[in-house]
């Protein structure tokens, strides 16, 4: 498989990035970054974007993909609702539209969240904006579209992109909350059976990303 991968200067981009230069499925990769990652491999190819909502201009660079792993992203502390929607909602179905009129029989799977609100109403800002760019992406016309919610994540070894505080809460967080935590190798490897050999749900939450990372 082709893959397209955003956010690989991110720690869950950059996790997802290493296990499909590891696996033998995926014969080529296109990060598509606002800004260089030092990652360097022989089946790996880097589009510097600065701005996503300008996508269009680089089409002829997208041709010939048959699956989007979406890792880009923000938090949402300290951040407005008009701002984080932007980023979220806008920015990423801007991006996964411009990717749908090149290669229909795509499939795209988006890095969403844990508690994601798929009714958009909730008192959760963040998880408001979510379910609407959940929603979004499922009536764009892919060949399928799967929306991770992954709670806690777990880094490859060797990982840049985290932040310190992650390294300080890494040993502790599995221990008491095993059913709320993952690691970016299961994250990846169930992304990669997701598009390569489907799944029933087209929302999976913690025990669905487990299971298919198993298959």
């Amino acid at each position: 498989m082709k893959v397209i991968i955003t956010g690989a200067t991110g720690m869950v981009g950059e996790g997802v990035l290493l296990e499909c230069l590891e696996n033998p499925e995926v014969i080529k990769v296109l990060m598509i970054n606002r800004r260089s990652s030092p990652i360097k491999h022989p089946k790996l190819e880097e589009l510097i974007v600065p701005d996503f909502m300008k996508l269009e201009n680089y089409k002829e660079s997208l041709v010939g993909y048959d699956r989007c792993f979406y890792c880009a992203g923000v938090s949402s502390i300290g951040m407005s609702e008009e701002k984080y929607t932007y980023i979220t909602y806008d920015t990423t179905i801007h991006f996964a539209g411009v990717l749908a009129s090149v290669n229909p029989s795509l499939v795209f799977t988006f890095v969403s969240g844990s508690h994601t609100d798929s009714t958009e109403k909730g008192k959760l800002m963040w998880a408001r904006v979510k379910g609407k760019t959940e929603n979004a992406l499922m009536r764009l016309p892919f060949k399928a579209v799967y929306n991770f919610r992954p709670g806690f994540m777990k880094p490859f070894k060797g990982q840049k992109n985290v932040k310190s505080i992650f390294k300080i809460i890494i040993p502790i967080i599995p221990i008491f909350f095993p059913k709320a935590s993952l690691t970016m190798k299961q994250v990846g490897k169930a992304m990669i059976n997701a598009v390569k050999k489907g799944y029933s749900k087209h929302i999976l939450e913690i025990r669905d990303i487990k299971q298919l990372a198993e298959i």
